[in-house]
């Protein structure tokens, strides 16, 4: 196997402000557009040749990769003029895949963070003769995905939405957003229109008799949708939680990149990253956060598994635990944002205007 397709055209709205001007796969995660990660450990896989299915923002995409020689990769960039879905976005690039029709193609997901066994996934395609091969995950709350349960085989026997009663939960099995194809599944998909492969190919694939095989890995996964989620993804990968080849330095408690400034005596812990360009003055106290290029986080602030958008400031004193701060956004100083706050991109929050608890 060596070519695979990436879904990277979702506006991902869940993620909001942090997806106001930058598509979702292109924000950084440990120092590095968080496709990187994915781009890299794919080609520690094994895959060669890459074709990125792009929508939003898509002219983001090529001058940062470029044709992808400085991985190791062929990258190629196919753009949807309408959102096409799924499935609509496979069969819109299957006219760059290099594979002949029997032969694998894998895919993936954009948003997911993920330590899954690529090699085995198509070892398993492979080795039972399947049309399509999912990765599967456990999850100890399935209520929020769509469960996909197996036979002692292996094979799929049922795509079902997420359930809304305990009798319907009869699996902790679900769709973990990676995939291997036989090619000629892909160029079967209808073309020119939207199409879900969860709701559409995959059900008519099994109504229709067709082999699908799941593996099931329960190595490190997190779906990135949510800022709260991004934020973990970002510290995970810092910590070494989640693996990848693309974290820009030494593994730890913290990851500064080379043009940062960071004050002797403020304190980064929890696999904080300060991105290029990024100020912490001294006395800040970082946890689990991502600050990302250019901002400031000025004397004395305190931020705690947030997202800290590029050129956004912090104000001296501030508080902010589990919030997102948009890109070039201020928060003046002694204010106190908490869980759950999105500060959209260029706003203002004048000194000591936001708190939670009294001015004493």
């Amino acid at each position: 196997m060596t070519e695979a397709i990436l879904l990277v055209g979702g506006k991902g709205t869940r993620l909001r402000p942090l997806t106001v001007h930058t598509p979702k796969p292109m924000v950084p995660a440990a120092g590095v557009p968080f496709l990187t990660h994915q781009l890299a450990r794919a080609r520690a896989a094994g895959v060669e040749h890459i074709v990125l299915a792009t929508s939003y923002l898509a002219e983001v995409f090529e001058p940062y990769f470029g044709d992808g020689a400085a991985m190791g990769l062929h990258i190629e960039y196919v753009t949807e003029r309408e959102p096409l879905g799924t499935g609509g976005a496979l069969r819109n690039v299957a006219a760059r895949l290099h594979s002949g029709p029997e032969e694998p193609v894998l895919v993936f997901n954009g948003d997911i963070l993920t330590g899954l066994d690529i090699r085995a996934l198509v070892d398993t395609h492979e080795s039972t003769g399947a049309d399509v091969s999912l990765h599967l995950t456990k999850v100890t709350d399935p209520r929020a995905y769509g469960l996909v349960p197996t036979d002692e085989t292996g094979r799929v026997l049922a795509f079902l939405e997420k359930p809304q009663t305990p009798e319907e939960i009869v699996t902790d099995q679900i769709n973990a957003g990676a995939y291997v194809f036989r090619r000629s599944v892909i160029d079967a998909i209808p073309a020119g229109r939207p199409v879900s492969v969860e709701r559409e190919t995959f059900p008519g694939l099994l109504a229709a008799g067709a082999h699908l095989q799941g593996m099931v890995d329960s190595t490190y996964w997190l779906d990135l949708g949510t800022p709260a989620a991004f934020v973990r993804g970002s510290a995970d990968l810092v910590l070494g939680h989640a693996p990848s080849p693309a974290v820009p330095g030494r593994r730890g408690d913290r990851l500064i990149l080379p043009t940062a400034t960071v004050a002797p005596d403020a304190k980064l812990t929890g696999g904080t990253v300060v991105g290029e360009g990024a100020f912490v003055a001294e006395g800040a106290r970082i946890s689990g956060s991502a600050i990302l290029p250019g901002a400031v986080v000025e004397a004395g602030a305190v931020v705690t598994d947030s997202l800290i958008g590029s050129r956004a400031r912090v104000g001296e004193r501030s508080l902010l635990t589990g919030v997102v701060i948009g890109d070039g956004a201020v928060v003046g100083a002694d204010n106190e944002l908490r869980d759950g706050v999105r500060v959209w991109c260029g706003a203002q929050i004048p000194a000591g205007a936001v708190r939670f608890s009294s001015d004493m």
